[in-house]
């Protein structure tokens, strides 16, 4: 009898312990609860995952003196951990302890936010609860609740196709030239001296027609204007004006006639026209002189209305400047020759032959434009590294070679390149270069640094800036960026941004829509927007593309709603 009374006292006090355990009751009405994940599918941006979980305990679910530590975590096909989110912690409304309330009689809800950045082992999986219970001492494993799908990765679809920037040359087919000369009189006369002849300026000017005449140039035409100084008679400075012009044009007259220049045997080559009195070249003369009194004779000769009058006066002061009649007025009695010829440069086939033939007798604008006159890329390659060896001091010699290693998919090469025409001049377009090489590397935040600085460099700025964009998870931006660009990566922004019809419209008009990435896309919106024969007839002309993409669209959260559709699994298995 006492060993009966000392077992049902142990069968009492057993049944008594597992009564007052709550947790197991908690594990299995564990359905109850009700989870809501955003995203779901999960969804990559920006490098990171980020979800969002609310739940919701019904009533007289959870012990007022339980606790429960929770996370999300990430499973593979094989039922493998491979991603764990952080912990939250749920307390009864009387435990101890720091974490979120829920009350026993009305129930409760609790909301959870975390963000971890993507791995590749998150492409295909499925997002669980993991639970553990705690009770005085006791503590339980509740079983893992599924919740939610994962992972969309579809931004990862943006192309490297940043734009790098060509340096453009300053060639001109036909270069202008000009050249300015003065022929000066004795006061009241409009001969010719000889001495005006053999001044620097009219030596100028012979060297000009000269060197004209040995290289061809067509000359255009000449310009005389005479003038005389407002000291004299305004009819007597009118016609010694006009005289001036024709004693100036005769003495060039010569020298072209004696360079046999044919331009000059037509009359309308030259142009003749007397200005009269300079009175606003006096003006300006006077006040760019040292004269003490200058302003006060200024002030005192713009009171005469009367030319005659003002005349006179000029002629009184001349006498008491002495700067003004050695200096000022005769620099006054003149007349201006100008004349204009057009330099023809060397034709395109002269300079691609030379390019090959002499390429040090070109210049470097020869050099640059030689490159633009053919379509080989290795040609290119070629021309723009001999115009930086002749001219490395020019900074575009060096960034136009790098842009073809840029082409060229070789970016330590064009990096290079870029970084020595920065150490000649740090100007927009190198910054834009070198930001497109930090984005092909994956430098993402240096790329942006020097996108920044390459502001006004051009569109392929703003464009770069968009990839920028897409990258950061920030599409709106990335679509203000691209513009009206249509490309593939500006498809993808619209896409991203929530703008299917945008983003197909733009995919269908880029140069990639029947690349495998473009077909792919296609079918992603097709996904998304339902309609199955846009999604099914993309997908089947990616996988013909490219036969990788098959179990790229197997795994792809994208089109979790069509894995257990005939044609979709006809496609991908």
């Amino acid at each position: 009898m006492n060993i009966l009374t000392k077992i049902s006292a142990i069968v009492i006090v057993t049944v008594a312990m597992v009564s007052c355990n709550p947790l197991k009751k908690m594990n299995k009405l564990a359905d109850g609860i009700k989870y809501t994940v955003t995203p779901d599918p999960l969804e990559m941006h920006g490098d990171s995952v980020a979800v969002s979980v609310s739940g919701k305990f019904p009533p007289k679910y959870f012990h007022k003196l339980a606790t429960v530590t929770a996370k999300p975590v990430l499973k593979n096909a094989e039922g493998e951990v491979v991603k764990e989110f952080k912990e939250i912690t749920l307390l009864g409304n009387e435990a101890d302890g720091d974490g979120q309330k829920i009350d026993y009689e009305k129930g409760g809800s609790f909301t959870y936010n975390d963000k971890i950045a993507y791995d590749p082992a998150m492409e295909n999986v499925v997002m669980y609860v993991q639970a553990v219970g705690g009770f005085k001492t006791k503590t339980q494993e509740f079983e893992s609740r599924k919740v939610g799908d994962g992972t969309k990765t579809t931004p990862y679809w943006v192309q490297a196709d940043a734009r790098p920037i060509l340096a453009k040359d300053n060639f001109q087919k036909i270069i202008p030239k000009s050249i300015k000369a003065d022929i000066h009189y004795l006061v009241q006369s409009s001969q010719v001296r000889g001495a005006e002849l053999k001044a620097d300026d009219m030596k100028a000017l012979a060297a000009f027609i000269e060197e004209g005449k040995s290289k061809e140039w067509v000359f255009k035409g000449a310009t005389f204007s005479g003038y005389a100084s407002p000291d004299g008679e305004m009819a007597l400075n009118d016609n010694l004006a006009n005289d001036r012009a024709k004693t100036a044009r005769r003495s060039v007259q010569n020298i072209l006639k004696k360079n046999k220049i044919e331009a000059a045997k037509n009359d309308g080559f030259f142009t003749e026209i007397g200005k009269g009195e300079d009175w606003e070249g006096f003006k300006t003369s006077t006040q760019n002189s040292s004269i003490a009194d200058k302003d006060l004779i200024l002030r005192v000769l713009s009171m005469y209305s009367d030319n005659a009058k003002r005349e006179q006066e000029i002629k009184n002061m001349s006498a008491t400047y002495v700067e003004l009649a050695e200096v000022i007025l005769p620099q006054l009695r003149r007349t201006q020759i100008t004349m204009n010829a057009d330099e023809m440069a060397r034709t395109d086939e002269e300079i691609t032959a030379l390019t090959k033939s002499n390429p040090d007798t070109l210049s470097v604008e020869e050099l640059l434009y030689g490159a633009t006159l053919t379509n080989d890329i290795d040609e290119k390659l070629r021309i723009y590294k001999l115009a930086k060896k002749q001219y490395p001091g020019d900074w575009r010699t060096h960034n136009n070679v790098g842009y073809i290693y840029v082409l060229k998919n070789d970016m330590a090469a064009a990096k290079a390149e870029f970084d020595a025409a920065g150490g000649v001049s740090a100007t927009p377009i190198v910054n834009n270069n070198q930001g497109v090489v930090a984005l092909f590397n994956g430098e993402t935040d240096d790329a942006s640094d020097k996108f920044d600085a390459a502001s006004g460099a051009g569109s392929e700025v703003s464009y770069n800036m968009g990839i920028v964009s897409i990258k950061r998870g920030n599409y709106s931006d990335a679509v203000s960026k691209m513009g009206g660009e249509n490309t593939l990566n500006a498809g993808l922004a619209k896409m991203l941004n929530g703008d299917n019809e945008g983003g197909l419209k733009a995919i269908e008009a880029s140069e990639d829509k029947d690349s495998d990435a473009g077909y792919y896309l296609k079918a992603v919106i097709g996904a998304r927007t339902g309609n199955k024969d846009l999604m099914t007839n993309n997908l089947k002309s990616a996988i013909a593309k490219n036969g990788d993409l098959k179990k790229k669209a197997a795994n792809d959260a994208e089109f979790l709603k069509f894995r257990e559709d005939a044609d979709f699994k006809a496609l991908v298995q």
